[in-house]
């Protein structure tokens, strides 16, 4: 099992990414980068490739509607040069919040959209002509656009450092999760509860696996939580950090109806806690919403109380199928923090 983090940079990017170098001294194996409507992700990458020597790094998540396919293979490329072959392309759909409120184009097809992408990035790092019979990456309409009469279609200019950098998808409907499973290197689910995992996706993981493309090695899945070993009651006030952000996705991210990740809350089995989360949070009642978040799911969630308690959260994470486990440092010393994980799960 590898061990890593996600940037925490919603104060200073530069120092948050400073942070990552003592990370790696203490056996950080691969550190992700969000994107949402903050920063852009493959700045902060780029910033992070040159400050470090041999951690992994990823997006976590570029979606896949605000930058075309041949952007995200530049991106992957240009990436895995600067770092010197550790790049993990980290995609998803997002939702029509990101897609249409702030990027401005329409949320549609997703399914489509991703299993096209994955294909031309990884034709493209082969150094392949971006062409295909997809909607999202032709040679312009053949009926009103001259584009088709130009010539040829164009591969990647520059040799990548690597022919094939590993693909991460974020996935979250049945749908989507088994897409993944049959195409992509590696899974990120959100939200993920070890022991309720199966009931959710398990299907939907065995049916992609059935038809995983020739070539790809074992689905990764990169899933994990807040870290706070130790006693007593100042320990377990970590859980209270990660309740806004599940109440955010569980009742804000999307309307009634349309929020994914308020499904995967009612598929774990909190069906009312979910409708109170939303209905508190669409009202405008942020903190009522946090404290609905079910106790039993964030303590399932996470990794905090004593040593031995954190050591059975990671059997269960391992034995769920994750194989890299994706930590929050909530303790007074993260570095430290870290340094004791990646002796757990060795």
């Amino acid at each position: 099992m590898k061990l890593s983090t996600f940037l925490q940079y919603a104060g200073n990017p530069r120092e948050a990414a400073d942070t990552v170098v003592s990370y790696e001294q203490a056996g950080l194996d691969a550190v992700f980068v969000a994107e949402a409507y903050g920063f852009d992700s493959p700045t902060l990458m780029g910033y992070l490739a040159a400050k470090t020597e041999r951690i992994e790094i990823g997006s976590a998540i570029l979606n896949i509607y605000s930058r075309t396919p041949g952007a995200l293979l530049q991106t992957a490329a240009g990436l895995d040069n600067v770092s010197g072959g550790r790049a993990i392309l980290g995609l998803g759909a997002s939702g029509p919040q990101v897609i249409e409120g702030f990027h401005g184009v329409p949320y549609r097809k997703p399914l489509a959209r991703t299993g096209e992408i994955v294909d031309l990035v990884r034709r493209g790092l082969k150094r392949e002509p971006l062409t295909n019979e997809g909607e999202f990456h032709l040679p312009l309409d053949k009926e009103h656009g001259a584009v088709t009469g130009l010539g040829k279609a164009l591969k990647l200019l520059t040799r990548p450092e690597r022919d094939s950098i590993p693909i991460y998808i974020a996935a979250l409907g049945e749908k989507s999760v088994e897409q993944t499973a049959e195409i992509a290197d590696g899974w990120i689910p959100h939200l993920y509860h070890p022991e309720k995992a199966h009931l959710v996706w398990g299907k939907s993981l065995e049916a992609g696996k059935t038809k995983r493309q020739e070539g790809l090695g074992p689905l990764e899945v990169l899933a994990g939580g807040v870290v706070a070993i130790g006693e007593g009651e100042e320990v377990k006030k970590a859980l209270d950090l990660v309740r806004p952000m599940f109440a955010l996705y569980v009742g804000g991210m999307g309307a009634r109806g349309k929020n994914f990740y308020n499904d995967v809350a009612v598929a774990y089995g909190y069906e009312d806690a979910a409708k109170e989360i939303q209905d508190l949070y669409l009202d405008g009642k942020k903190d009522e919403a946090a404290a609905a978040v079910p106790q039993e799911w964030l303590e399932a969630a996470n990794f905090v109380g004593p040593e031995g308690y954190v050591k059975e959260r990671i059997a269960a994470f391992r034995e769920s199928g994750v194989t890299n486990l994706n930590i929050t440092p909530a303790g007074p010393d993260p570095v430290a923090t870290i340094a004791r994980m990646k002796e757990l799960i060795a």
